[in-house]
């Protein structure tokens, strides 16, 4: 194991690509996910630049690890129940459009399947681009009441009920309420 000194920072160049990779994530996926450019990955993965706090804070979480985790050279023991504490679940805002999407499943499955808590504010929309070939989403309505739209047919969804739907074409989910509503989403990507 390689002696670090005292004053100089962690190299954690190392640790970041072996845990991304564990995961079998490219550099482009926990981009995306971490809300970190490719180019600043790329540069700490090779240990030309150290993470800002927050930069490795976002690592982490869109990790699913702790920052001290993502610091250290040693290989953490795993614990047989891992817990993602609320306040560490990785969270999309799309505060603009009405709408937040905690992202629930782990970052090893992103792209394969992907499982969210998707908060809709009255009048909030979540609309969407076709997905890749194939692609499929599962909405289950836990409370208030939404409308989901796929290439101009629509649905409502009652409080319980669950939609499945082609996610390879463009479609909506809309709350068309005077309240929240609140549903779990799953995207399966063939």
């Amino acid at each position: 194991m390689k002696k670090v000194l005292p004053n100089t920072p962690p190299e954690v160049g190392a640790t970041l690509q072996k845990m991304r990779l564990e995961r079998g994530l490219t550099l482009e996926d926990l981009s995306r996910t971490a809300g970190v450019s490719k180019s600043m990955l790329s540069q700490i993965e090779r240990e030309k630049a150290n993470p800002t706090i927050a930069v490795a804070w976002r690592l982490a979480n869109a990790l699913g690890v702790s920052i001290a985790e993502l610091l250290s050279s040693e290989s953490p023991k795993l614990d047989p129940i891992r817990v993602l504490e609320a306040h560490e679940t990785p969270t999309l805002p799309g505060e603009h459009a009405g709408y937040v999407l905690r992202i629930l499943g782990p970052m090893e499955l992103a792209g394969k399947y992907e499982w969210y808590e998707l908060t809709l504010a009255p009048g909030g929309a979540l609309v969407s681009n076709s997905h890749d070939p194939g692609a499929s989403e599962h909405l289950t309505l836990l409370n208030g009441s939404v409308e989901i739209e796929v290439e101009g047919a629509r649905k409502k969804l009652k409080l319980g009920a669950t939609a499945r739907y082609d996610a390879d074409k463009n479609h909506a989910i809309r709350n068309l309420g005077k309240t929240e509503a609140k549903a779990l989403l799953v995207v399966i990507h063939r």
